[in-house]
């Protein structure tokens, strides 16, 4: 003889919704994005959101509900979405899922109202917190029907009223930029009047695009300019069905202060995502597939970003360098007794190709002008020595190179990685080697005046010691005449 079965029936205190409600949307503010997204889910082209300092009113014009739209509406964690995951109208993918965000608000109002009308049906249903609470186990809401023209067209209005948190219209306006599909065609969200639009961003630009057996996992990354980075919102925005459901780094937390330049988006619609839309669930074959594209593309912006930045710093040490030596070579002209090679500096005529160090700004009276031989009897082209190849170790592609010419001699300035251990100068035959590895380098190149100084510094030091290398304190009055030269503006003279 078979058992005989009983059954217990299973209850949930109404008290209990509201307090899931709560903890699941930890931040109260997010059951508007949500009221917004079922506008969107609606088929809503534009949604009007108003905030005074006692009630939020969310205005659509979407299809509306009828009888039984409303008892979808209410129902927690109903699989009608789920079942039409497609908008009639727009064929949009919806985006509600749960259904909680409602019971949410409560948190942070007393009265929760819906004024709703499709076709002829107009009702309105109130959901007062402490009416409901003292209701007992009656589950039910009071629903009024009104007349087909109580409301005009059809649609959906959400008020809530009695509010007992304080909403700032900033704050709102950032969560339902980054919280709502704001770039989907015909959808236009107003708050207070305003018009909202998607964030954009400036700078370099990475559009990608990859499979998984999941779908497709496709976005924009930005590298911004340096002017532009900042540490707030870091990451990358992880979007399902075009909603923002949190930031993650994909390991760019390793980078220091370059991960602050990195911005930008991906959307993978076929993510689980938690019930209170602000996580996924990490232990996914979804996830783990998601996040191995996005660690490829995030090592392939972070070798663009070595790239970007060193091309950046090679324009600033190049234009400082050629600061530098043509300063350089005009105190070598007042002082041609100091030159190491010769009696007079000529400036290179094809200088201009290697950044223009050898060029006079103007021809003056008694000056020879870049590009002329003084005292010179040959005819024709002077005929070019083969360089010597410097005997350092190979420079990195980062390396700066820049040449003053010095009559049939000249000098040339590399500035290079050599370690921070390596020596601040060094001069290999006629070619200095400026480390911009060295710490007192690294200091002085924060600012344009003082790197164009310290450059200036080693290379007078340096050609110092070429014209007596075995007398250092004459090198080192030689040097300071250089950079006074260099430095120090004298009467009818320019600097």
């Amino acid at each position: 003889m078979a058992p005989e079965k009983e059954y217990i029936p299973v209850t949930v205190d109404k008290s209990h919704i509201i307090t899931i409600g709560e903890r699941l949307y930890s931040e109260s503010i997010e059951f508007i994005r949500e009221i917004v997204n079922n506008a969107y889910d609606a088929d809503a082209s534009l949604v009007e959101v108003t905030v005074s300092e006692d009630s939020i009113e969310i205005r659509d014009n979407g299809s509306g509900m009828d009888r039984e739209g409303l008892r979808q509406y209410f129902s927690i964690g109903s699989q009608m979405k789920l079942h039409t995951s497609k908008s009639p109208v727009y064929h949009r993918d919806r985006i509600g899922q749960f259904g909680i965000g409602k019971f949410a608000s409560l948190s942070a109002c007393e009265r929760f109202e819906v004024l709703t009308k499709k076709g002829d049906f107009v009702g309105r249903v109130v959901f007062d917190k402490q009416e409901w609470e003292k209701a007992g186990d009656v589950w039910s809401l009071p629903l009024e029907i009104m007349p087909a023209d109580f409301r005009k067209d059809s649609g959906t209005t959400v008020m809530l009223t009695g509010l007992t948190r304080r909403f700032e219209l900033v704050d709102i306006e950032a969560r339902i930029i980054e919280g709502t599909p704001l770039k989907a065609p015909n959808f236009r969200v107003r708050l207070n009047s305003h018009t909202l639009t998607p964030r954009s961003l400036t700078g370099h630009k990475m559009p990608f695009l990859e499979g998984t057996e999941f779908g497709p996992v496709h976005g924009e990354i930005v590298i911004l300019p340096q002017t532009m980075a900042t540490t707030e919102e870091l990451g990358i925005e992880v979007k399902v069905k075009q909603v923002t459901v949190r930031r993650e780094l994909f390991g760019m937390e390793t980078w220091g202060k370059a991960m602050a330049r990195v911005r930008g988006e991906v959307n993978a619609d076929f993510l689980p995502v938690t019930s209170d839309r602000t996580g996924f669930v990490k232990d996914s074959a979804e996830y783990r597939a998601c996040t191995t594209v996005m660690e490829k593309q995030v090592e392939e912006v972070r070798k663009l970003l070595v790239r970007l930045t060193a091309k950046k710093e090679g324009r600033v040490v190049s234009r400082a360098l050629n600061d530098a030596l043509h300063r350089i070579y005009k105190a070598l002209y007042r002082n041609p007794e100091l030159s190491p090679f010769g009696a007079l500096p000529i400036a290179d005529e094809d200088a201009k190709g290697i950044g223009g160090a050898g060029l006079l700004s103007e021809k003056k009276e008694g000056e020879p002008h870049a590009g002329e031989v003084v005292g010179s009897t040959k005819e024709g082209p002077e005929k070019k020595k083969r360089k010597k190849r410097p005997k350092v170790k190979r420079l990195t592609p980062n390396a700066v190179i820049k040449k003053m010419r010095f009559g049939q001699y000249g000098v040339s300035c590399v500035v290079d990685g050599f370690g921070e251990e390596g020596p601040e100068v060094f001069t290999e035959e006629t070619t200095i080697y400026i480390n911009r590895d060295h710490p007192l380098y690294q200091r002085e190149s924060t600012k344009a005046d003082t790197h164009i100084l310290n450059l200036a510094r080693l290379i007078t030091q340096e050609i110092a010691l070429m014209k007596d290398s075995k007398n250092p304190r004459q090198a080192f009055e030689r040097q300071s005449r250089l950079l006074k030269d260099a430095f120090v503006e004298k009467a009818g003279q320019e600097t």
